[in-house]
Parts: structure tokens; C-alpha cells; sequence
């Protein structure tokens, strides 16, 4: 049997919150009679000692304590992503007129003109990641390629998520700016969980439209993505793997894997854009897309589902784990880093001295902090939080201590 991967183990430790059950004992028992689906779609079910083990493992030690221990970038190139290597192929071959040019040749002119390094990518690896990923294949060849349909039985079991890149907005400058949709669609339902349009496609963005998805319609147990570099970015995996979310990525040049996504793309762009919109600003076009996103969309009969979304979706909600929006909620989506923490209890941040709320004299803490708002700083110590961090108010903390002398 494999071995359960560390987001299978969040999503059933995330569980426990939500299981029935007085005490802690009684609600990991419970969750022993239950099964979960993993990652290959296999049903799963562990005794209350091995959940018991992987709580206090992540009590102790935080995601790293219930994470497997094989190299983390076995089976993974080091160096270089196959993305990356396919845009270096595709800027070499521009200067071929041969489109069938051997590799030998490809390698030998990406390092003459400085499109790849031989540090970043050995000849051999260079060979094999054109073999396994089919990169020197065209667009026309990959399209025949089997592909079977599929689709989740419950809501919430998988999203799938993407950006359309569309249509252009006036900014603050008044000047006309492509606009980016990021939108995520619950494979078994069609209801799109939320959709934003943005001027950047970032990491913040991505977080921003997550943070609004999960707080709408709840947590997924699969989220299904591509291989950008937002997508895969260290952050989303931190934040998937904190709330319990297994996160998964299409193969590479594969963007037809996520079919419904892309076919809410294309009514967007037939339906949507296709009207007489307000587009002197980012903030109307969003509002005029969530009207019509929620009424003629998810409102809307589905012609696959012969329902709405919306209702479709309604079906489940006793199976939707739901977080409710709160300030320790909202931690789960912070970024974050390390700190070591001074004999005088005081740590530096952005240029700022702050107080740890409890004793933590030469310890070494995580702070997570908002992306955009970083007044609000919060202390974790071995995956614990301690509290809120305030800054150094030299003059009070002289004060305590004439007084305490």
C-alpha cells in the first residue's frame, strides 16, 4: 500500500476539528471508521493510533514532522523546469529553418547564445526531459494523444483552477491595461467558486482570489492546476498544505487536462466579454462579472448538468467542510518566515523591533503577516501560535522597569 502523502495527513488532521466527538480521543476513533480518498483516487481509512502518531508529530514538529522523507527533488529537475526548458527550445528553434533540427544542434546553439547554461542542464538531462515531456513534438501531435473523461461524484471534491488573460482595462493612470481572470470551478457541480479580474498574475493575486474562494464556497479536498509559476510557487503549497488541500498539476503542456475550466474560459469570453461593458475601471468590470457570474452563470441551467450549478452544488453541503472567516483563519493564507529571537525578547522585522508576546529569548520563531497590510505580525512557535507581536516601546519598557526597581 503507498504511503499516505503529507496533504492526505493535513486534510485528515484538518479533520478532527470537524469530527463528532467530546474529546480529542473520541473524535480521532471516529475518524478511524471513515475513509478518505487520496491523491490517485484510492479510498484510504487509518487506525486511531496512526492519526493519534501524526497529530502529535505535527504538534511537536510542525508540517515537517508528518512530511515523507525522500529527497524533495527526486524525479524533478534541479536545475531547470521542463517550462522552462520548452521556452528556451522554442526561442532557439526561431532561428532554424529546419523545425525538425536534431538536438544535438538545439543544445549546442541554447549554450553558444546563452539560452541555457550547462551548469543549469547536462547534455544527457537535456535529451531525456525532450524525451519523457515530448517537447520537440508539435501542438497537433499531443492533441491525439488518449485522454479519458472524468468527473467527481461529490462537490468539493476537486477544483480545478486557471487565468484567462483578458480584456484590456483602464488603471489608475487612465491608461489601458490587460486585465488577468483567475477563477477556480468545482469539477463535480460546474459551479465556479469565485472568479476576480486582476492587472497582475501573482502570487498575492493568486492568494487574494483563493482566500475568497475557500471563505465562499469551502475547502476543496484536490485543487487542480497548472504548472505556472504561481501555481506552484512555495507559497500556494504552504497554504494548501496548512488548511489540508491536496494540491495537484497538470503534465506538462497538457492545459486540455483541465477541460471545464478552460470550457468556462471560452463562455466567458462568448458571453460575458461579448456585452457592452463598463471597462474605465478594474473595480466595475469585477462587479458587472459577479452579477453576471452568479445569474447567469451558477444561476443558470447547466446544458451537461440539466440543472444550475448552484443547486447542484447544494446537494452536498452536509459533505463542504466550510472555514469560517476569523483572524486565526485569515493567519492561514499570511506569509511567512523565520526569526531568531534576542536575549531581550525582541526580534526584527521590516526594519522594526518587535516584542514576542511570551518568553522566547533565543528561540527561533515563524511569523506569518498579511502580503499587503503588515501592521499585524502573529508568532508560531513548533507550529503553535503564541500570540501577537507588538512593537518596542522603549520608553514604557523603561518605565516597568524603574518601577519593578
Amino acid at each position: 500500500m503507498k504511503v499516505p502523502s503529507s496533504y492526505l495527513r493535513m486534510r485528515i488532521l484538518g479533520a478532527i476539528d470537524y469530527a463528532e466527538g467530546k474529546c480529542i480521543a473520541s473524535r480521532i476513533k471516529n475518524l478511524a471508521t471513515q475513509t478518505f480518498t487520496d491523491e490517485d483516487g484510492h479510498q484510504r481509512s487509518f487506525t486511531w493510533r496512526i492519526i493519534s502518531t501524526w497529530l502529535y508529530r505535527y504538534k511537536s514538529h510542525g508540517v515537517t514532522g508528518i512530511q515523507n522523507n525522500p529527497r524533495k527533488d527526486k524525479g524533478i529537475p534541479r536545475k531547470i523546469t521542463p517550462e522552462e526548458l520548452l521556452e528556451a527550445l522554442n526561442t532557439a528553434k526561431l532561428h532554424f529553418r529546419d523545425q525538425n533540427v536534431d538536438k544535438m544542434r538545439l543544445y549546442r546553439f541554447c549554450l553558444e547564445k546563452g539560452i541555457l547554461r550547462q551548469d543549469q542542464i547536462a547534455q544527457t538531462t537535456f535529451y531525456r526531459f525532450i524525451r519523457e515531456y515530448e517537447l520537440l513534438k508539435n501542438d497537433d501531435e499531443l492533441t491525439h494523444k488518449k485522454r479519458l473523461a472524468f468527473a467527481m461524484q461529490y462537490a468539493n471534491q476537486l477544483w480545478q483552477g486557471d487565468t484567462m488573460f483578458e480584456p484590456y482595462v483602464k488603471d489608475h493612470e487612465n491608461k489601458p491595461r490587460q486585465a488577468k481572470l483567475i477563477a477556480f470551478i468545482d469539477d463535480a457541480s460546474r459551479v465556479v467558486t469565485h472568479g476576480e479580474f486582476f492587472f497582475e498574475e501573482n502570487t498575492d493575486t493568486l492568494v487574494k482570489a483563493l482566500k475568497a474562494a475557500f471563505y465562499k464556497r469551502g475547502i476543496p479536498e484536490q485543487l487542480y492546476v497548472d504548472n505556472g509559476s504561481i501555481y506552484s510557487s512555495s507559497e500556494i503549497t504552504l497554504i494548501c498544505a496548512r488548511i489540508g488541500c491536496i494540491l495537484r498539476h497538470t503534465p506538462v503542456r497538457d492545459g486540455a487536462a483541465k477541460g471545464k475550466i478552460e470550457r468556462f474560459f471560452r463562455r466567458v469570453r462568448d458571453q460575458f466579454l461579448s456585452k457592452n461593458l463598463d471597462l474605465s475601471n478594474l473595480e466595475k468590470l469585477n462587479n458587472q462579472f459577479t452579477l453576471w457570474l452568479e445569474d447567469e452563470y451558477n444561476g443558470a441551467v447547466h446544458s451537461t448538468l440539466g440543472m444550475k450549478p448552484i443547486d447542484c452544488f447544494s446537494f452536498d453541503l452536509k459533505r463542504v467542510r466550510f472555514l469560517p472567516p476569523s483572524e486565526t483563519n485569515d493567519e492561514l493564507f499570511y506569509a511567512e518566515e523565520t526569526r531568531k529571537v534576542k536575549k531581550d525578547n525582541t526580534f526584527s522585522f521590516r526594519n522594526t523591533r518587535y516584542e514576542t508576546p511570551v518568553d522566547l529569548h533565543d528561540r527561533e520563531i515563524t511569523i506569518r503577516y498579511d502580503r499587503i497590510n503588515f501592521d499585524r505580525i502573529t508568532i508560531y512557535y513548533k507550529e503553535q501560535r503564541m500570540g501577537i507581536a507588538k512593537p518596542v516601546d522603549l520608553i514604557t519598557n523603561g518605565l516597568l522597569r524603574r518601577q519593578e526597581g
